[in-house]
């Protein structure tokens, strides 16, 4: 790992002369950083020459150099019932990725995924509370961008936006922000929320039918025909993981992120499903085969963030655009990347 020497300071945020992130003490925690965004944020750490503990059902699905494995632990790790107090022993930050739903999943039991998901978000809490405001690690917690506001009163949607979610996986975690708010408020915890957007790229699990461009492309290269319900004309706001993953690193590093703890992270620019497509026919050179199935209830018609805060505040903002991003998913797939960076 190279040396980064002196390093420079901006907006809170500490940089090396190479530009990554530093982080100063202490062992990274990712909860549920075996899955799509958490092993991105947990390679971006360790090529930083940070210790990070993933914590997950299974070990992250990437191939790693004998300098990052040394940087890189897998404990298994299950939300129901986790030990927090053991957990969080030598941990700086905490960044929580875990949840046990989806959106199409959330709606069909939502008093199990209430008690699966906040409910161990709390236990998380408590352990940080019985730390103290001195002794306990940073969190960050993940959150949806395209869910917690519901119909949107003005587009892009702002952090200040009412919280109206049109189903529970929404719901779940609009639940979860304002307990840790609440938890920030009245213990001092350093708790910080990243609306995320619709993240796509390498690794995305396929199999749970969430992330419309991974799922479309696969879906094309596969020689199946793209399923859209409704319309076609859904708008949604698409970010690279690799972007996302840089994001959400930059707001974990910040020294001090003030009364604002609440950010938007996406593009900041909204993309249709039909646009989708018209994308990836032109990227692969061919038409494609689109089916068309009747509209979800759940699914909000517009979402499209304001993501002037995580620039201004932190200097934050996407390298890729929703066209590079696809671009870049082709290739990753096609070579069987399970990770992909902005290098």
């Amino acid at each position: 790992m190279e040396a980064f020497g002196q390093g420079s300071r901006c907006n809170g945020v500490m940089y090396g002369p190479l530009g990554w992130l530093l982080i100063m003490g202490g062992r990274h925690l990712l909860l549920g950083g075996g899955g799509f965004i958490g092993r991105h944020v947990a390679l971006l750490l360790a090529k930083a020459g940070h210790d990070v503990v993933v914590a997950d059902r299974s070990p992250p699905p990437f191939d790693l150099s004998d300098e990052l494995r040394e940087r890189i632990s897998w404990r298994l790790f299950e939300l129901d019932g986790a030990p927090w107090d053991e957990l969080l022993d030598g941990v700086s930050v905490v960044h929580h990725y875990a949840w046990n739903s989806i959106p199409a999943t959330a709606n069909e039991c939502p008093t199990t995924d209430l008690i699966a998901n906040v409910g161990p978000t709390i236990g998380l809490l408590e352990a940080m509370r019985r730390r103290g405001h001195e002794g306990a690690p940073r969190l960050v917690f993940t959150s949806s961008g395209g869910t917690v506001y519901g119909r949107l009163q003005r587009v892009p949607v702002h952090e200040n936006h009412p919280l109206n979610p049109l189903n529970a996986y929404g719901a779940g975690k609009a639940a979860a922000e304002h307990y840790i708010g609440a938890y920030r408020n009245q213990y001092g915890l350093d708790c910080r929320v990243a609306r995320l957007a619709n993240p796509f790229g390498a690794g995305q699990n396929l199999s749970r039918g969430q992330g419309a461009v991974t799922v479309f492309l696969h879906r094309a290269l596969s020689q199946q025909p793209i399923v859209i319900w409704g319309d076609g004309e859904i708008v949604r706001d698409y970010i690279h993981v690799a972007d996302a993953a840089k994001a959400l690193v930059t707001l974990a590093s910040a020294d001090d992120v003030g009364e604002q703890h609440v950010f938007n992270v996406g593009n900041g620019v909204g993309v249709s499903l039909n646009a989708i497509v018209s994308e990836l026919e032109t990227s692969l050179g061919r038409r494609l085969e689109v089916r068309r199935e009747a509209a979800r209830p759940y699914d909000v018609p517009v979402s499209v963030l304001d993501i002037s805060m995580m620039h201004d505040l932190l200097k934050w903002k996407p390298r890729l655009n929703f066209s590079d991003g696809v671009r870049r998913t082709l290739s990753d797939l096609e070579l069987g990347h399970a990770v992909s960076t902005l290098d």
